[in-house]
Protein backbone atom coordinates (compact mmCIF):
# COMPACT_ATOMS: atom_id res chain seq x y z
CA UNK A 1 0.00 0.00 0.00
CA UNK A 2 1.39 3.47 -0.58
CA UNK A 3 -0.18 6.85 1.19
CA UNK A 4 -1.68 9.62 -0.78
CA UNK A 5 -3.69 12.81 -0.54
CA UNK A 6 -7.38 12.74 -0.45
CA UNK A 7 -7.08 14.90 -3.59
CA UNK A 8 -5.06 12.39 -5.72
CA UNK A 9 -7.70 9.98 -4.99
CA UNK A 10 -8.81 8.20 -8.03
CA UNK A 11 -12.44 6.24 -8.79
CA UNK A 12 -11.54 2.61 -8.10
CA UNK A 13 -8.87 3.29 -5.31
CA UNK A 14 -8.97 0.55 -3.01
CA UNK A 15 -8.57 1.31 0.67
CA UNK A 16 -6.09 -0.05 2.71
CA UNK A 17 -6.57 1.43 6.26
CA UNK A 18 -9.90 1.62 8.31
CA UNK A 19 -10.60 5.24 8.91
CA UNK A 20 -12.86 5.31 12.28
CA UNK A 21 -15.10 7.86 14.31
CA UNK A 22 -14.97 9.91 16.95
CA UNK A 23 -16.46 6.63 19.11
CA UNK A 24 -14.51 4.50 17.13
CA UNK A 25 -16.89 3.16 14.74
CA UNK A 26 -15.92 1.89 11.33
CA UNK A 27 -16.77 4.85 9.09
CA UNK A 28 -15.08 3.29 5.80
CA UNK A 29 -13.64 -0.18 6.22
CA UNK A 30 -9.98 -1.33 4.10
CA UNK A 31 -10.75 -2.67 0.98
CA UNK A 32 -13.32 -0.70 0.17
CA UNK A 33 -13.43 0.54 -3.56
CA UNK A 34 -13.62 4.19 -3.78
CA UNK A 35 -16.44 5.72 -5.75
CA UNK A 36 -17.38 9.71 -6.68
CA UNK A 37 -19.53 9.67 -3.63
CA UNK A 38 -17.49 8.35 -1.41
CA UNK A 39 -14.21 10.47 -2.03
CA UNK A 40 -16.09 13.55 -2.21
CA UNK A 41 -17.59 12.55 1.38
CA UNK A 42 -14.01 11.96 2.57
CA UNK A 43 -13.15 15.71 1.26
CA UNK A 44 -15.99 16.10 3.43
CA UNK A 45 -14.95 15.08 6.77
CA UNK A 46 -11.87 16.73 6.40
CA UNK A 47 -9.86 14.03 5.91
CA UNK A 48 -6.80 14.82 3.83
CA UNK A 49 -4.11 11.91 3.44
CA UNK A 50 -5.12 7.97 3.31
CA UNK A 51 -4.02 4.66 2.28
CA UNK A 52 -4.77 2.94 -0.60
CA UNK A 53 -4.14 -0.69 -1.58
CA UNK A 54 -1.41 -1.15 -4.92
CA UNK A 55 -0.15 -3.79 -6.67
CA UNK A 56 3.53 -2.55 -7.29
CA UNK A 57 3.77 -1.57 -3.27
CA UNK A 58 1.42 -5.21 -1.74
CA UNK A 59 4.29 -6.29 -0.15
CA UNK A 60 4.48 -2.52 1.78
CA UNK A 61 3.33 -2.91 5.54
CA UNK A 62 2.43 0.25 6.91
CA UNK A 63 2.26 -0.72 10.53
CA UNK A 64 0.55 1.38 13.46
CA UNK A 65 2.22 0.99 16.58
CA UNK A 66 -0.94 -0.60 18.41
CA UNK A 67 -3.40 -2.97 16.77
CA UNK A 68 -6.83 -1.44 15.07
CA UNK A 69 -9.07 -2.75 17.57
CA UNK A 70 -7.09 -0.94 20.47
CA UNK A 71 -6.62 2.28 19.37
CA UNK A 72 -10.27 1.78 17.82
CA UNK A 73 -11.64 1.13 22.00
CA UNK A 74 -9.30 3.62 23.04
CA UNK A 75 -11.25 6.09 20.90
CA UNK A 76 -14.64 5.06 21.70
CA UNK A 77 -13.69 5.18 25.70
CA UNK A 78 -11.95 8.61 25.46
CA UNK A 79 -15.15 9.86 23.62
CA UNK A 80 -17.52 8.53 26.37
CA UNK A 81 -15.22 9.97 28.94
CA UNK A 82 -15.47 13.53 27.76
CA UNK A 83 -19.30 13.05 26.91
CA UNK A 84 -19.32 12.23 30.70
CA UNK A 85 -16.84 15.02 31.91
CA UNK A 86 -19.64 17.48 29.73
CA UNK A 87 -22.45 16.60 31.40
CA UNK A 88 -20.68 16.45 34.88
CA UNK A 89 -20.41 12.84 35.58
CA UNK A 90 -18.08 10.74 36.42
CA UNK A 91 -15.46 9.03 33.65
CA UNK A 92 -15.32 5.34 33.50
CA UNK A 93 -11.98 5.31 35.31
CA UNK A 94 -11.92 0.95 35.23
CA UNK A 95 -12.77 0.94 31.68
CA UNK A 96 -9.81 3.59 30.70
CA UNK A 97 -7.17 1.88 32.93
CA UNK A 98 -8.11 -1.42 31.34
CA UNK A 99 -7.70 0.08 27.54
CA UNK A 100 -4.52 1.96 29.01
CA UNK A 101 -2.78 -1.66 30.19
CA UNK A 102 -3.64 -2.99 26.54
CA UNK A 103 -1.37 0.03 25.26
CA UNK A 104 1.14 0.07 27.32
CA UNK A 105 1.51 -3.96 26.88
CA UNK A 106 1.49 -3.53 23.46
CA UNK A 107 4.13 -1.14 22.98
CA UNK A 108 6.40 -3.10 25.93
CA UNK A 109 5.68 -6.11 23.46
CA UNK A 110 7.32 -4.81 20.25
CA UNK A 111 10.76 -5.27 20.91
CA UNK A 112 11.68 -2.67 17.95
CA UNK A 113 9.57 0.68 17.48
CA UNK A 114 9.74 3.09 14.87
CA UNK A 115 6.41 5.12 14.59
CA UNK A 116 5.86 5.60 10.80
CA UNK A 117 1.93 6.28 10.31
CA UNK A 118 0.33 8.72 9.62
CA UNK A 119 -3.48 9.37 11.10
CA UNK A 120 -6.43 9.51 8.87
CA UNK A 121 -8.21 12.20 11.19
CA UNK A 122 -11.64 13.54 10.35
CA UNK A 123 -12.90 16.11 11.77
CA UNK A 124 -15.36 14.54 14.24
CA UNK A 125 -12.60 12.59 15.76
CA UNK A 126 -9.87 15.36 16.05
CA UNK A 127 -9.48 15.60 19.21
CA UNK A 128 -9.96 11.95 20.21
CA UNK A 129 -7.60 10.73 17.44
CA UNK A 130 -4.64 13.33 19.21
CA UNK A 131 -5.09 12.52 22.58
CA UNK A 132 -4.53 8.74 21.37
CA UNK A 133 -1.87 9.53 19.85
CA UNK A 134 -0.32 11.35 22.52
CA UNK A 135 -1.09 8.20 24.54
CA UNK A 136 0.68 5.89 22.09
CA UNK A 137 3.93 8.59 21.13
CA UNK A 138 4.15 9.02 24.88
CA UNK A 139 4.37 5.72 26.10
CA UNK A 140 6.79 5.13 23.50
CA UNK A 141 9.19 7.85 24.69
CA UNK A 142 8.81 6.17 28.15
CA UNK A 143 9.59 2.78 27.41
CA UNK A 144 12.61 4.37 25.61
CA UNK A 145 13.47 5.69 28.68
CA UNK A 146 13.13 2.66 30.62
CA UNK A 147 9.98 4.10 32.62
CA UNK A 148 9.15 1.06 35.04
CA UNK A 149 5.51 -0.21 34.52
CA UNK A 150 3.98 1.76 37.26
CA UNK A 151 5.03 5.16 35.57
CA UNK A 152 4.26 3.96 32.01
CA UNK A 153 0.41 3.36 32.95
CA UNK A 154 0.35 6.70 35.09
CA UNK A 155 2.25 8.35 31.70
CA UNK A 156 -0.07 7.04 29.55
CA UNK A 157 -3.63 7.73 31.08
CA UNK A 158 -2.22 11.30 31.86
CA UNK A 159 -1.51 11.65 28.18
CA UNK A 160 -4.51 10.30 26.85
CA UNK A 161 -6.61 12.89 29.48
CA UNK A 162 -3.94 15.73 28.72
CA UNK A 163 -6.71 17.77 26.90
CA UNK A 164 -9.67 16.45 29.28
CA UNK A 165 -10.19 20.30 30.25
CA UNK A 166 -11.14 21.53 26.55
CA UNK A 167 -14.11 19.63 27.23
CA UNK A 168 -15.61 22.51 29.33
CA UNK A 169 -14.82 25.31 27.05
CA UNK A 170 -16.69 25.99 23.67
CA UNK A 171 -15.82 23.73 21.17
CA UNK A 172 -15.59 26.86 18.80
CA UNK A 173 -12.54 27.92 19.88
CA UNK A 174 -10.69 24.69 18.85
CA UNK A 175 -12.36 24.77 15.41
CA UNK A 176 -11.57 28.28 14.76
CA UNK A 177 -8.11 28.72 16.60
CA UNK A 178 -6.32 30.51 13.72
CA UNK A 179 -9.09 33.73 14.35
CA UNK A 180 -8.88 33.89 18.05
CA UNK A 181 -8.96 37.20 19.83
CA UNK A 182 -5.92 37.53 22.64
CA UNK A 183 -8.80 37.60 25.17
CA UNK A 184 -9.81 34.04 23.10
CA UNK A 185 -6.44 32.33 23.66
CA UNK A 186 -6.08 33.41 26.86
CA UNK A 187 -9.39 31.66 27.37
CA UNK A 188 -7.90 28.43 25.81
CA UNK A 189 -5.02 28.35 27.71
CA UNK A 190 -7.53 27.49 31.05
CA UNK A 191 -8.10 23.89 29.54
CA UNK A 192 -4.92 23.25 31.53
CA UNK A 193 -6.27 24.60 34.62
CA UNK A 194 -9.94 23.20 33.91
CA UNK A 195 -8.30 19.54 33.57
CA UNK A 196 -6.38 19.80 36.31
CA UNK A 197 -8.82 20.72 38.49
CA UNK A 198 -11.21 17.87 37.26
CA UNK A 199 -8.37 15.17 37.56
CA UNK A 200 -7.37 15.98 41.18
CA UNK A 201 -10.67 15.40 42.56
CA UNK A 202 -10.58 11.55 41.46
CA UNK A 203 -9.94 9.07 43.71
CA UNK A 204 -8.74 6.02 41.07
CA UNK A 205 -6.61 8.45 39.62
CA UNK A 206 -2.78 9.58 40.06
CA UNK A 207 -2.05 13.34 41.29
CA UNK A 208 0.19 12.86 38.82
CA UNK A 209 -2.58 12.41 35.99
CA UNK A 210 -3.72 15.96 36.92
CA UNK A 211 -0.37 17.63 37.14
CA UNK A 212 0.47 16.08 33.10
CA UNK A 213 -2.87 17.82 32.39
CA UNK A 214 -1.88 20.81 34.20
CA UNK A 215 2.17 21.14 33.18
CA UNK A 216 2.00 19.28 29.34
CA UNK A 217 2.30 23.55 28.12
CA UNK A 218 4.93 24.70 30.06
CA UNK A 219 8.70 25.06 28.66
CA UNK A 220 12.13 24.28 30.54
CA UNK A 221 13.05 28.69 29.87
CA UNK A 222 9.37 29.76 31.86
CA UNK A 223 7.72 31.07 28.38
CA UNK A 224 5.17 28.12 28.52
CA UNK A 225 1.56 28.37 30.42
CA UNK A 226 -0.35 28.07 32.60
CA UNK A 227 2.55 28.92 35.34
CA UNK A 228 6.00 29.43 33.39
CA UNK A 229 7.53 26.81 35.51
CA UNK A 230 11.31 26.07 34.36
CA UNK A 231 13.54 23.35 34.32
CA UNK A 232 13.05 21.38 37.09
CA UNK A 233 10.07 22.43 38.46
CA UNK A 234 8.05 20.29 35.97
CA UNK A 235 7.04 16.90 36.46
CA UNK A 236 9.22 14.83 33.86
CA UNK A 237 5.94 13.04 32.52
CA UNK A 238 4.21 16.31 31.80
CA UNK A 239 7.58 16.61 29.61
CA UNK A 240 7.34 13.46 27.94
CA UNK A 241 3.72 14.65 27.13
CA UNK A 242 4.67 17.73 26.26
CA UNK A 243 7.14 16.46 23.34
CA UNK A 244 4.15 14.03 22.54
CA UNK A 245 1.73 16.67 22.02
CA UNK A 246 3.83 19.03 20.22
CA UNK A 247 5.01 16.30 17.37
CA UNK A 248 1.05 14.91 17.20
CA UNK A 249 -0.42 18.73 16.50
CA UNK A 250 2.87 19.37 14.00
CA UNK A 251 2.04 16.36 11.75
CA UNK A 252 -2.03 16.27 11.71
CA UNK A 253 -4.27 18.77 10.78
CA UNK A 254 -5.02 20.05 13.65
CA UNK A 255 -7.61 22.85 14.19
CA UNK A 256 -6.81 25.18 11.67
CA UNK A 257 -3.17 24.41 11.40
CA UNK A 258 -1.82 22.91 7.64
CA UNK A 259 -0.45 19.54 8.97
CA UNK A 260 3.83 19.11 8.27
CA UNK A 261 5.48 16.35 7.50
CA UNK A 262 7.12 14.10 10.18
CA UNK A 263 10.49 15.36 9.04
CA UNK A 264 9.63 19.11 9.43
CA UNK A 265 8.59 18.12 12.74
CA UNK A 266 11.49 16.66 13.90
CA UNK A 267 13.90 19.21 12.50
CA UNK A 268 11.70 21.88 14.58
CA UNK A 269 11.83 19.32 18.00
CA UNK A 270 15.53 19.27 17.57
CA UNK A 271 15.77 23.02 17.23
CA UNK A 272 13.42 23.47 20.28
CA UNK A 273 15.60 20.78 21.82
CA UNK A 274 17.40 22.15 25.23
CA UNK A 275 15.45 25.15 25.39
CA UNK A 276 11.67 24.16 25.35
CA UNK A 277 11.95 20.08 26.23
CA UNK A 278 15.13 18.42 27.22
CA UNK A 279 17.55 17.25 25.11
CA UNK A 280 17.92 14.13 26.20
CA UNK A 281 13.77 13.07 25.77
CA UNK A 282 14.19 14.96 22.56
CA UNK A 283 16.91 12.86 21.15
CA UNK A 284 15.57 9.35 22.36
CA UNK A 285 11.62 10.54 20.82
CA UNK A 286 13.25 10.93 17.47
CA UNK A 287 15.38 8.24 17.21
CA UNK A 288 11.45 6.25 17.30
CA UNK A 289 10.15 8.67 14.88
CA UNK A 290 10.54 7.90 10.94
CA UNK A 291 11.32 10.92 9.25
CA UNK A 292 9.84 8.93 5.76
CA UNK A 293 6.63 7.44 6.75
CA UNK A 294 6.60 4.16 4.65
CA UNK A 295 4.25 4.35 1.85
CA UNK A 296 4.70 8.23 1.42
CA UNK A 297 5.93 9.49 -2.22
CA UNK A 298 9.05 11.06 -2.61
CA UNK A 299 11.45 12.86 -4.98
CA UNK A 300 15.27 11.71 -4.97
CA UNK A 301 18.16 14.47 -5.08
CA UNK A 302 18.86 12.21 -8.41
CA UNK A 303 15.12 13.50 -9.74
CA UNK A 304 13.79 9.97 -9.51
CA UNK A 305 10.37 9.43 -7.92
CA UNK A 306 9.65 6.79 -5.50
CA UNK A 307 8.09 5.65 -2.61
CA UNK A 308 8.99 4.43 0.80
CA UNK A 309 8.48 0.91 1.24
CA UNK A 310 10.58 0.28 4.45
CA UNK A 311 12.71 1.84 7.36
CA UNK A 312 15.87 1.25 9.14
CA UNK A 313 15.75 1.25 12.63
CA UNK A 314 19.54 2.11 12.99
CA UNK A 315 18.99 5.36 11.27
CA UNK A 316 14.99 6.88 11.03
CA UNK A 317 16.22 9.86 8.28
CA UNK A 318 17.27 7.34 5.38
CA UNK A 319 14.79 4.98 4.66
CA UNK A 320 14.49 2.35 1.45
CA UNK A 321 13.11 3.58 -1.80
CA UNK A 322 11.42 1.73 -4.25
CA UNK A 323 12.00 3.68 -7.67
CA UNK A 324 9.77 2.79 -10.95
CA UNK A 325 10.71 3.57 -14.41
CA UNK A 326 8.37 6.51 -14.69
CA UNK A 327 7.53 9.71 -12.45
CA UNK A 328 3.91 8.09 -12.07
CA UNK A 329 5.19 4.73 -11.13
CA UNK A 330 5.64 2.65 -14.35
CA UNK A 331 5.17 -1.07 -14.07
CA UNK A 332 9.02 -2.05 -14.16
CA UNK A 333 10.99 -1.44 -10.79
CA UNK A 334 14.36 0.19 -12.06
CA UNK A 335 15.78 -0.05 -8.26
CA UNK A 336 15.47 0.16 -4.18
CA UNK A 337 17.78 3.14 -2.72
CA UNK A 338 18.55 1.55 0.82
CA UNK A 339 20.31 5.44 1.69
CA UNK A 340 22.00 4.28 4.69
CA UNK A 341 24.56 2.55 2.03
CA UNK A 342 23.65 5.16 -0.41
CA UNK A 343 25.05 8.00 1.21
CA UNK A 344 25.19 10.19 -1.71
CA UNK A 345 21.43 10.06 -1.97
CA UNK A 346 19.37 12.41 -0.18
CA UNK A 347 15.60 12.73 -0.09
CA UNK A 348 14.55 16.40 -1.92
CA UNK A 349 10.94 16.48 -1.41
CA UNK A 350 7.91 14.60 -0.13
CA UNK A 351 5.26 14.82 -3.07
CA UNK A 352 1.00 14.92 -2.24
Amino acid sequence: MRQVGVNSLKIGDILGKTIFSSSGRVLLGKGVKLTPLYIAKLRDMGISILYIEDDRFDDVIVEDVISEENRRQAMGILEKSMRAVRLGKNLDGFELKKIISKIVEEVLFKKDILVNMMDMRSFDNQIFAHSVNVCVLSTVLGKAMFLDREKLDTLAIGAILHDIGKVQLDQKLFSEAANLTPEEIELVKTHTILGFEDLRKRKDLSLVVAHIAFQHHEHMNGTGYPRHLKEGEIHPLAQIVAIADLYDRLTSDYSDEKRIMPYEACEILMGLAGTLYPLEMVRLFLKNIAAYPTGVTVRLTTGEIGVVVDQNLSMPARPIVRVFDESEFGQNVIKEYNMVEKRTIFIREVLG
